[in-house]
């Protein structure tokens, strides 16, 4: 709760702070605060990553000779030489061994029905996945698309690809065949998991069929496994090809071994989207993204062996890798929530809260800005008192939303911990904790071992100012590269300055130590020499009563070189007028100076967002000014395309 009187809008009550994780971590280094444990990371950095693995419990086949090796060079930097551990030991065997009935992984449909798998369960459902795909000739090395929406089988299958030393490729559930054949022709695929359907809002959505049209382009595949959701009979299976990954049959104890993989072995190539080029495969080994979530879960999230913890996310999304990884590595309980947060009502997602317990709680702000259009009766109907932090990634906050996760879903007492990184990153760069007073929409710092900073365009570091976001050492979750393009890998992150990973964010520290995330630097808009976030622009106009979201962009401007123009949501009721839009620019205005007001504010029906409700602000960009879509694979909302297209002035 906010002491009182504070000029923080959160402030960790001494329970908090002191039962954290963090603190005990911080207690067993030696160090006497956040800054101690920053120069320790710097100037030891040998002993600082043996320590953390100590403190997380990473439980080893063979413990490492080095914990960090940069002789292959920086971006190729060897984390754990000489050990062998693998995901699945870590996520199932050994708690299934010594917490047999903890609960592992709750689930809950969108059609309301919910399940649970104890360690000892998920044991065994997992070494039946590994004997399924083992029997279809996945082996070491071999890749396994894994294409499947928030189920109990995608946990099994995702770490019995770990067991068997494979590779998986996790993919959107709603990816078309298109998307799904670039991902899995990239890595030679041998298999690929489907559903035969699921459902949404109480509709079946049919998967297979993409699956089918997808196969006809991958040479290498020899498998589709079909985990049957709607049990639709008349979905087609081709002999030799497809295969039904049958429930597992009655007193199944079989148990192959657990392969016996190097620290720096492959087991996951998650796929990003650019806006040019074909998407880049990011390669991820057993030491690297399982530890760096066990760690973020840990440290910036305080997530120990009793929490619950749900992440409203899609297997496709790094959210849904990290939360398998990390909370089952930590012996944790994964909740999984395969449906919408307002239906069949506005109070779904809350009930689901309740309903399972949930203690640690991560969604997007732009659902929170969804759901907020409902108002306060949806959340008011529901006892949240489970929750003791609550967590958010995937975009820069507003601050009226923020606040209302914070004292509606949070009651106040509880930290809203932000989270940015990425894919390539296994997590997080910069978070929150439970020692750190918060602001709206902050940041406490980087996460520990992190080596952030922010620099000017020349590389000096800056403070009080909007900069890039770089990391100056490197970490055990960074990517091994692209796969099979180590060129690109290196011109995208490392060819700036010598040994500094730019990341591509804007960030600014103020005062008093807090971060904030300002966008993405390919969304900066830069009018009349002046550099805007647009999630500068869009927090205006957010706090304005009749707007329910928003995007801000820069288009070609003959006079300033870029202008601004916002594309608007409104709330159900408010009905668009001059008078209106006049409102709104007055605001961004008002806000922000007038010489950054809005060249033009569009109003449309919905923005295009990504399956885990990020805005695609270089879609809205490239529709309204008629270039180039690049890669929309990762769109949930087609729709949005033509809403955005029915705001161009014709030519």
């Amino acid at each position: 709760m906010s002491a009182t009187g504070s000029r923080f809008a959160w402030t960790p009550t001494p329970e908090q702070a002191g039962e954290s994780r963090l603190r005990h971590f911080i207690d067993a280094l030696g160090a006497d605060d956040l800054d101690g444990v920053a120069r320790l990371a710097h100037e030891d950095p040998q002993r600082f990553w043996a320590s953390m693995v100590d403190d997380i419990g990473v439980e080893w086949t063979r413990r490492f000779d080095v914990a960090m090796d940069t002789s292959p060079g920086l971006p190729w930097t060897q984390f754990w030489r000489g050990g062998k551990l693998n995901l699945a030991h870590n996520a199932v065997t050994r708690w299934a061994r010594s917490a047999p009935e903890r609960p592992a992984v709750v689930w809950e449909g969108d059609d309301g029905s919910t399940g649970e798998w104890s360690y000892a369960d998920l044991l065994r459902q997992t070494a039946y996945a590994a004997t399924t795909l083992a029997r279809l000739g996945v082996g070491t090395g071999d890749s396994v698309g894994l294409c499947l929406p928030m189920i109990p089988e995608t946990v099994s299958l995702f770490l019995a690809c770990a067991w068997l030393g494979a590779i998986v490729v996790p993919l959107f559930s709603g990816y078309g065949a298109g998307a799904i054949v670039s991902r899995l022709l990239d890595c030679d695929a041998k298999v690929l998991v489907v559903v035969d359907g699921f459902t949404r809002r109480g509709r079946a959505v049919a998967m297979k069929a993409v699956a089918d049209d997808a196969a006809e382009q991958l040479p290498s595949l020899e498998h589709i496994l079909v985990v049957p959701q709607l049990g639709d009979a008349s979905v087609p299976m081709r002999a030799g090809r497809d295969v039904l990954f049958e429930a597992m049959p009655d007193g199944w104890s079989a148990e192959p071994p657990v392969a016996d993989t190097d620290a720096d072995s492959t087991f996951m190539i998650i796929y990003t989207s650019g806006t040019t080029g074909r998407p880049k495969g990011t390669v991820h080994v057993h030491g690297g993204f399982p530890v760096k979530a066990m760690q973020d879960m840990a440290h910036c999230f305080d997530i120990g062996e009793h929490d619950r913890l749900l992440w409203f996310t899609d297997i496709g999304w790094m959210m849904g890798p990290w939360a398998i990884c990390g909370a089952l590595s930590i012996g944790a309980t994964l909740v999984l929530f395969d449906g919408v947060p307002d239906h069949p009502g506005p109070d779904r997602l809350w009930s689901v809260v309740e309903r399972h317990r949930v203690s640690v709680l991560g969604i997007a702000p732009t659902v929170i800005r969804a759901l907020m259009r409902h108002g306060d009766e949806p959340v008011a109907a529901h006892d949240l008192s489970s929750l003791r932090v609550l967590g958010s990634t995937g975009e820069p906050w507003n601050t009226d939303p923020w606040l209302w996760y914070q004292r509606k879903i949070g009651g106040g007492r509880l930290p809203v911990l932000n989270y940015s990184g990425g894919t390539e990153i296994s997590g997080g760069i910069l978070a929150g904790n439970m020692l750190t007073p918060l602001q709206p929409c902050a940041f406490a710092g980087p996460c520990p071992g992190m080596d952030a900073d922010v620099v000017d365009e020349n590389g000096r570091s800056v403070r009080g100012e909007v900069g890039e976001l770089v990391i100056r050492a490197p970490w055990p979750g960074m990517t091994r590269g692209f796969w099979r393009d180590r060129e690109r890998y290196l011109d995208t992150y490392w060819s700036r300055w010598p040994d500094v990973w730019v990341h591509g964010d804007w960030v600014e520290v103020d005062a008093d130590g807090l971060w904030y995330v300002r966008g993405r630097s390919d969304d900066t808009i830069k009018v009349a020499g002046k550099r805007l976030g647009p999630a500068e622009v869009e927090s205006a106009l957010v706090a304005h009563a009749a707007v329910a979201e928003a995007a801000a962009i820069g288009v070609p401007d003959p006079l300033k070189g870029e202008a601004l123009v916002v594309f608007v949501v409104l709330k159900p009721g408010v009905t668009d007028s001059p008078e209106l839009r006049g409102a709104l620019a007055q605001r961004v205005a008002e806000d922000l100076g007038k010489a950054l007001a809005p060249h033009a504010v569009e109003i449309v029906t919905e923005l295009p967002k990504t399956r885990n409700a990020k805005v695609l602000r270089r879609v809205v960009r490239s529709v309204y000014l008629g270039t180039d879509l690049g890669d929309l694979s990762s769109l949930e909302n087609h729709g949005a395309i033509e809403a955005i297209g029915r705001t161009r002035t014709p030519a």
